[in-house]
């Protein structure tokens, strides 16, 4: 897939490789965000690349295609349900 930019570059991990929720979580602002609309955040960020591991690179809306929750009230509710999503939707892996 042809990303909007480098997940590895410094748009998409400062400039380090970062992985999974330490991507997302750059994507928010805790004081101001919440609550947070699940639909709205994918439709300012599901293009966006997010490195899952070493080999892995999936767009937010396809990690978002797995979470069940329409808002979060906080940012543990989003770390939460995004955790699960991604376990629901088999992005992580565990063989490594």
């Amino acid at each position: 897939m042809e990303w909007p930019h480098d997940p590895d570059g410094e748009e998409g991990s400062e400039g380090g490789r970062k992985y999974g929720q330490a991507v997302l979580v750059k994507k928010v602002d805790e004081t101001e965000d919440f609550p947070l609309d699940a639909a709205a955040f994918v439709d300012a960020h599901g293009d966006e690349p997010v490195r899952m591991d070493v080999e892995t690179v999936v767009s937010v809306r396809e990690i978002f295609d797995h979470v069940e929750e329409e808002t979060f009230e906080d940012l543990v509710s989003f770390h939460a349900a995004v955790g699960a999503a991604m376990r629901r939707g088999e992005l992580r892996r565990y063989d490594r």
